[in-house]
């Protein structure tokens, strides 16, 4: 606490004032400065509110579960479960942050956070997380989190793309299986889909998009093409450039559903779940989705119904794919980031960090979690998402600024456009660069 100023306007203090000022600034120290305020009183007890994007039952379940074993343990630091959702999660946090009331622990995906850290909403985390945390964590996990010189969360659950296959179909049509230790090239995997549509007849393909959202995808599974689509120059600005590399994933899915016909264009302006009642009814014979939509599968599949999880194509990049996991932040508002950190450290426990991972159906950051058996079993494909795991990278996006309106306002609707056949390529690379770099430039003006 700052000593008062004797120059302030309200002129300088007398002796006896000083004695007075000095007992307040005692009891102050005593009281004010010890502690937390709930509700406008003072408690001997520091409340957290931890803010929770779970949202499948198995995943709400371990999340309360662990909160509430931290508080039979932490009579002294209370964690209040909050629970938010991914649908308005970015306008939320921004909302509570310029209001002052950010919740402690914030609960997120990393490709959301660089606008909040470069805002300074984030608490730096380096010198807060202990040394079991940052070696358990591989820097490659670590860097989806870091932005500038500082680290603004702790990435602890990730997803690779798969291709989830109707087993019988792809067993009855003969093609080669995928393995991770031998993938389907992309060029493979377009000619393959084109086979099993014409085996498959009128009305049924091989592959749905569900790209209702397809820029995050797109990117990620780029990286296996040798993609990139930003980079960052010796100035340390970011342009986007749109090579043969970035496009070898949009042209294969454009080819599909416009010159082969082996790709659902209905199934375009879906989600991933609006996929899956085709998927179980015969047609369609694959679907890229993320890892853990084997949960929904099931939950829904009809009885009897064989599925198998591939790994994506991979050409150029080998199995490289950009991921944004999902991530636990401290706000730089909280009084207890401490505290914060330690409960995030309790809730990173090796142990705790694959009941969160098995209930949310994705794969742990942590090495010591991926290695628990139970991960590595063939049911419901987690032996395949694991060996993924590895070749795992931060999202191409994933520290620009001014990404979530280059995504929303340009690269969604241009390559909807595109998929659909609405604009050819040269078009599409026009909106994403010139478009897109006019937008970057806003967000990264000195």
């Amino acid at each position: 606490m700052s000593p008062l100023n004797p120059l302030s306007p309200l002129g300088p203090l007398n002796p006896r004032a000083w004695a007075a000022v000095a007992v307040a600034l005692a009891l102050l120290l005593l009281t004010g400065c010890s502690g937390d305020h709930t509700g406008g009183r003072t408690t001997g007890r520091v409340t957290l509110r931890f803010q929770s994007l779970a949202w499948q039952d198995e995943s709400v379940a371990a999340n309360k579960e662990l909160v509430r074993e931290w508080n039979a343990t932490h009579p002294d630091i209370h964690v209040e479960y909050v629970q938010g959702s991914w649908d308005s999660v970015h306008d939320q946090l921004l909302t509570s942050f310029e209001g002052g009331e950010a919740p402690d622990i914030i609960h997120d995906a990393s490709d959301d956070l660089a606008d909040f850290a470069y805002g300074g909403y984030l608490a730096d985390l380096r010198e807060l997380l202990p040394e079991r945390l940052v070696t358990d964590i591989p820097a490659r996990s670590w860097e989806t989190t870091t932005f500038g010189e500082g680290v603004y969360g702790v990435p602890f659950l990730q997803e690779p793309r798969v291709l989830i296959a109707d087993k019988k179909l792809l067993d009855a049509s003969g093609v080669r299986i995928p393995t991770p230790d031998e993938p389907w090239s992309w060029e493979e995997f377009r000619g393959i889909a084109e086979k099993l549509t014409a085996e498959l007849g009128e009305g049924r393909h091989a592959v749905a998009w569900p790209f209702k959202d397809p820029v995050s995808a797109t990117l990620n599974l780029g990286l296996s093409a040798g993609g990139q689509m930003f980079r960052r120059g010796a100035d340390g600005r970011v342009r986007i450039e749109f090579t043969d590399a970035d496009a070898v994933v949009p042209d294969t899915v454009h080819d599909q559903v416009n010159v082969d016909r082996s790709a659902s264009r209905t199934a375009l302006g879906g989600g991933g779940s609006d996929a899956l009642p085709g998927f179980f009814g015969g047609k369609y014979a694959m679907v890229p989705l993320g890892f853990s939509y084997r949960q929904q599968i099931v939950q829904q599949a009809p009885e009897g119904f064989e599925w198998t999880v591939l790994p994506a194509p991979a050409d150029g990049g080998g199995l490289a794919q950009g991921v944004s996991p999902q991530t636990l932040s401290v706000a730089e508002d909280s009084p207890s980031k401490k505290e914060a950190v330690a409960f995030i450290d309790f809730l990173l426990q090796p142990r705790n960090m694959v009941r969160l991972a098995k209930g949310d159906w994705m794969l742990p950051t942590g090495t010591q979690a991926l290695a628990d058996p139970a991960l590595h079993t063939p049911e419901d494909g987690w032996a395949t998402g694991a060996a993924l795991a590895e070749h795992l990278r931060s999202a191409p996006a994933q520290s620009v600024r001014g990404y979530p309106e280059w995504k929303d306002k340009v690269a969604t609707p241009a390559l909807q456009e595109y998929y659909s056949g609405g604009i050819d390529r040269a078009e599409l690379e026009k909106r994403l660069v010139d478009d897109g770099n006019l937008v970057l430039a806003r967000y990264q003006r000195e």
